[in-house]
């Protein structure tokens, strides 16, 4: 059985559009799928694949109300399995480390030729131990400039998850990586392959573990919404970002136009590929399919545990997370004006995406303050 996560850096690129589609042409090929939808607090997919939900979910699992076997329903289409999501639950976020755990045990258990799971947008810890359960998830990505970086900056985030699933509290490495962490102008500066060198000194034996890990890493790229020929180049960029910041080989599964029939589909409650299997973009799933099935199966030498982590500590990583993904995108605008690739329109660009992120931080932080200042206050009154 071969698990496939499929993720992105961002929402809006064709995530779920791609999962429900190379699900069902896996399954007209006599492979046994699964379709797992952990796009949680968010979940479509059920409309992308036009299923009806059946009443059980992830959500009636994790509340534990029934068993995971039951919420695997079956589907119209030829060897094709479901999972459905669940937007009462508020995201990944919700799932405790045991719950993780115990999720990634059920779904490494299925009885399957392919586990294709749709995960939720973003670098949440979550949703990078979810990508790494297979050394070939498959991140999703558009040819814009901030689609693009999003990706670079969500394999960054993975390659740094990894780290500290190598590197584990109490070990040399991992005291090495705080220390690292308290200076973020030496950090933001450090490539990934300079890292691994300083880590040699200090802790041999978990490096040469995290190297092995990383030797296994194989990414695989879909570059999505493609207009014309050229936006192809920007798998590209983003592969020469990873060999050379990250040390990372990514394979490339293909691309796939834009294709206005794929409202059509949607409003329909079908899969573009049942709605219309001869459109241009059909015909790009099944060219990945066909990838995906004649690729060599990776897996782990050892399964992927993720570290679970105190809550202090879990808070003091989340705030330096957030500092650091903003430092990560300017340092690849910085990248990208360097190459001479960047527009000025691109520029501008993402530089509104980036004041209107924060603008939004700013109306969370606000709004956080004045919960704890209420909390406060009532608990004084008590």
């Amino acid at each position: 059985m071969q698990l496939i996560p499929i993720a992105s850096g961002k929402g809006g690129v064709g995530k779920s559009l791609l999962s429900a589609n190379l699900a069902i042409a896996l399954g007209q090929a006599d492979k046994r799928v699964v379709l797992a939808d952990l796009d949680l607090g968010a979940s479509n997919l059920h409309l992308v694949l036009g299923q009806q939900l059946s009443g059980v979910s992830i959500g009636t699992w994790v509340t534990e109300k029934t068993d995971f076997d039951e919420i695997i329903a079956p589907t119209d289409y030829k060897n094709v399995r479901f999972i459905a999501g669940d937007s009462q639950i508020p995201g990944l976020t919700a799932l405790k480390t045991f719950q993780v755990k115990k999720l990634i045990k059920c779904l490494s258990a299925i009885d399957a030729d392919y586990v294709i799971i749709d995960l939720g947008a973003g670098t949440h810890r979550i949703i990078l131990d979810l990508f790494l359960l297979s050394p070939q998830g498959i991140i999703v990505s558009a040819p814009t400039v901030t689609a693009t970086l999003n990706g670079y900056l969500f394999l960054k985030n993975a390659v740094f998850r990894l780290l500290y699933t190598t590197f584990k509290r109490g070990t040399p490495g991992f005291a090495k990586l705080e220390e690292l962490r308290k200076d973020a102008a030496t950090m933001q500066k450090l490539y990934i392959p300079e890292l691994v060198e300083t880590l040699h000194g200090v802790d041999p034996q978990n490096t040469a573990l995290f190297e092995n890990r990383m030797a296994q890493l194989r990414p695989r790229l879909v570059i999505n919404m493609i207009d014309d020929p050229k936006d192809a180049d920007r798998a590209q960029r983003i592969r020469h970002s990873c060999t050379q910041y990250l040390g990372l080989e990514i394979e490339h599964l293909g691309v796939i136009y834009r294709d206005m029939l794929q409202d059509k589909a949607l409003s329909s409650r079908l899969p573009i590929i049942k709605y219309k299997p001869q459109s241009v973009l059909s015909q790009a799933i099944y060219r990945i399919a066909e990838k995906v099935m004649s690729a060599e199966t990776r897996s782990w030498d050892a399964a992927y545990v993720p570290v679970e982590t105190d809550t202090d500590f879990s808070f003091q990583m989340a705030e330096e997370e957030a500092s650091d993904s903003f430092a990560f995108r300017m340092s690849g605008i910085n990248d990208l004006v360097g190459s001479g690739t960047l527009s000025i329109g691109e520029l501008a660009e993402v530089i509104r995406a980036q004041q209107y992120e924060l603008t939004q931080l700013k109306k969370e932080n606000i709004l956080l303050k004045s919960k704890l200042v209420k909390a406060a206050q009532q608990g004084f009154k008590i």
